[in-house]
């Protein structure tokens, strides 16, 4: 199955969208939803202890980029991209305030949880996308973590869940097994159909 978005080119949704069409600023920032959510969820799961819903820190981080869009200044996707992780970086620090009882502003804070999103992205294209072979010419010229968000999503949730773990939040396989209840094992082969199925949703060469 193709990846969803593949085939939308977000820097002429991007024009558009600059041109004042609202619909096609909604669209575009549908294309990094899933991106942007495990980018939350990996931030929650850290400092939050589940106690905010990954979706809704990304449905808030939408609309304060849809009320600041006129600030943005970038033509590419990969400076949307950058801008859109600030603003969660930056949704995410007010969250993270609220529920530690900081009222004044901690700029080493914020820094940190900058810094911690950027690592996450980072983290998220170099440990999977890079180990799929070589991408179709029309996801070359996506930004690669995006797509790879989207292809996580498409997969079951156990599919899903073990490659979270395993290499985004960098657990060993006990510990994976532990996470999801089940023997390590078990999870190994799990984990080794869940890396064909990715390839395969992402289209990449073996």
């Amino acid at each position: 199955m193709p990846v969803s978005g593949v085939r939308q080119d977000p820097e002429q949704m991007l024009r558009l969208a600059r041109a004042g069409d609202g619909g096609a600023l909604g669209r575009l920032f549908e294309l990094y939803r899933n991106y942007l959510t495990l980018l939350a969820r990996l931030q929650i799961d850290r400092r939050l202890q589940g106690k905010v819903d990954a979706s809704d820190l990304v449905q808030e981080t939408f609309l304060k980029a849809h009320g600041n869009f006129g600030q943005f200044r970038g033509r590419t996707e990969g400076e949307l991209v950058g801008w859109l992780r600030k603003i969660l970086a930056t949704t995410l620090v007010s969250l993270v305030r609220h529920y530690i009882g900081r009222r004044r502003r901690d700029v080493r804070l914020e820094r940190e949880l900058a810094a911690s999103v950027e690592e996450s992205s980072r983290v998220l294209e170099g440990g999977l996308v890079a180990k799929q072979g070589s991408p179709s010419h029309e996801a070359a010229r996506r930004e690669q973590a995006v797509l790879l968000a989207d292809a996580l999503g498409q997969l079951s949730a156990d599919y899903r869940e073990v490659l979270i773990l395993r290499h985004l939040e960098g657990l060993t396989f006990p510990e994976v097994a532990r996470r999801m209840n089940r023997t390590t094992g078990s999870v190994e082969k799990l984990w080794i159909r869940a890396l064909a199925r990715l390839r395969c949703s992402l289209g990449a060469s073996p």
